[in-house]
């Protein structure tokens, strides 16, 4: 599961879940500190969605970013 870039508090699933249709970031529940989606991610997520056989493989591959990353960097 992933981890805050600032405390390593891991995320669970809703919160990842809740990240992935935010278009402005999630604040961590542990530092407060915002956290988006890494580019890499949001390619993966993407992905996920066009095919729903890949998200239990997601769930391991997400990355946080403590910036926001533009899905084409």
């Amino acid at each position: 599961m992933p981890c805050c870039t600032i405390c390593n508090y891991k995320w669970g699933i809703l919160e990842v879940l809740q990240l992935g249709v935010s278009t402005k970031g999630k604040n961590c529940s542990n530092c407060g500190e915002k956290q988006f989606m890494s580019s890499e991610t949001q390619k993966l997520f993407t992905l996920g969605f066009i095919s729903l056989l890949f998200i239990p493989f997601l769930l391991f591959r997400i990355r946080l970013s403590d910036k926001e990353e533009t899905l084409f960097d």
